[in-house]
């Protein structure tokens, strides 16, 4: 299961708003626009004393100005006029979100078709490490649907998918990001027929979707997740409980730490079970005490296959160790967890959940029947089916690697490959040096 989404969302009420927000976990939120300044008319003065302050002013109208809607607008015309205005403390964000300079701030977008949700993130640079998302879409298309049985993706899988694929496709056509990269996991690199869908793709939205590997897609969660890890921490096992698949890397920073997270893997592994799969397998809408406990064994199994030579063994008796889940398991329960009436990424990406937290939010979902895990709104018809297999992935992986604390991550591969093409154009290093010159 990829990270959490509800369904098909609005691209800028839900996706836009959610992602550029999350309490300096990774991005930035920051209010961007002009602020009104109380001293401008002061600023004005003809005397010695104010110049020195000019001249700073006329260095602070050379940052880029992005205006954000009506109420960014209002501040920029009161600071004009030397009156105060108040501004929110978070604004609104609209749909045709741009930079007055166009050419200040080129944008980036990252692409991820999943077995389960095909997701979109464009976004631009800011302070280093971090960048703003200006736009965002997400549908739960089930590309993986069937596969399992037949080893082939359904030509009902494929048109929803590519129907998806073609909104992304026009949303990058307006944006034209600077950079993008697409990518496509588990469901076609599996399938008999996915190099004949990635073709169709092509041919039909003009998308090249590149299919990447277990240890690429393992390596992009991390690189996604590295502002999650807090300073003091040794070790981390990070897993991503998809819908194909699941990624799981072992992370040492027990050492000197690196700014990138994914210099840190030690082993890693890839087990060839997701929610879609293993729901199919054992059943999804019906799930028993029984039937739960044969899919943690199924997925134990995997993993006691899994020799990681023992790496992150003694940091991991310690107390800086922990886990780190990246899937819509993690966060449905994070929402379950916080008794959400509406899933809000803000509140749930970054959030810590204590073991015995994580303990009674699986019994609970364990006591509800379809039809209340269904009426969840952190959880809804497109999960309903899905969210005890990965409960079962979960439980497994806290049996194999005990920890006291667990961290919700809403963010993943895209975070991951949009944090890698900005470095690699070392759009923050130049930021840096511009800043000291």
């Amino acid at each position: 299961m990829d990270n959490h989404d509800n369904g098909d969302v609005s691209p800028v009420a839900r996706g836009i708003q959610g992602a550029a927000s999350d309490g300096g976990l990774g991005f930035d939120e920051r209010p961007s626009g002009p602020s009104a300044r109380p001293d401008a008319a002061a600023a004005s003065s003809g005397d010695e004393t104010v110049r020195p302050r000019k001249r700073k002013r006329r260095k602070r109208r050379k940052r880029k100005v992005y205006l954000r809607g009506p109420q960014d607008a209002v501040a920029a015309g009161a600071a004009a006029g030397g009156g105060q205005a108040a501004q929110p403390s978070k604004p609104a964000i609209q749909r045709d979100q741009v930079p007055v300079d166009d050419g200040a701030r080129l944008s980036y977008a990252a692409l991820d078709l999943g077995t389960n949700n095909c997701r979109l993130l464009v976004a631009i640079p800011t302070r280093p490490g971090n960048f703003r998302v200006v736009d965002a879409f997400s549908r739960i298309v089930r590309l993986g649907e069937g596969l399992s049985a037949e080893g082939r993706l359904s030509e009902a899988a494929m048109d929803r998918a590519v129907a998806a694929l073609q909104i992304c496709a026009d949303k990058l056509g307006q944006r034209k990001p600077k950079r993008m990269r697409l990518i496509a996991t588990e469901a076609c690199r599996s399938a008999e027929n996915g190099a004949d869908f990635i073709a169709r793709v092509e041919s039909e939205t003009g998308l090249a979707l590149e299919i990447i590997d277990r240890q690429t897609e393992a390596r992009l969660a991390v690189a996604g997740c590295g502002t999650l890890v807090e300073r003091g921490t040794e070790g981390v096992v990070l897993f991503d409980i998809g819908g194909g698949s699941s990624e799981i890397a072992l992370v040492d920073i027990s050492r000197h730490r690196t700014p990138r997270l994914a210099d840190h893997i030690v082993s890693w592994t890839s087990l060839p079970v997701g929610v879609v799969s293993l729901a199919e397998r054992f059943g999804g809408h019906h799930v028993t005490r029984e039937s739960f406990a044969a899919m943690i064994d199924a997925v134990s199994e995997m993993l006691a296959r899994f020799d990681d030579g023992g790496r992150l063994t003694e940091i991991a008796a310690g107390g800086r160790f922990h886990l780190i889940g990246t899937s819509g398991t993690v966060t449905t329960l994070a929402g379950v967890h916080l008794g959400l009436t509406r899933y809000d990424r803000r509140r749930v990406d970054g959030l810590w959940m204590e073991r015995d937290n994580v303990d009674r939010m699986i019994d609970t979902l364990l006591s509800w029947d379809f039809e209340q895990r269904k009426a969840n709104p952190c959880i809804g018809a497109d999960r309903a089916d899905l969210v005890l297999a990965g409960c079962a992935i979960l439980e497994a992986i806290r049996r194999r690697w005990p920890s006291e604390r667990l961290r919700v991550a809403d963010r993943g591969l895209r975070e991951g490959m949009l944090s890698e093409m900005m470095a690699a154009d070392g759009v923050w290093r130049r930021r840096r040096m511009g800043r000291g010159a």
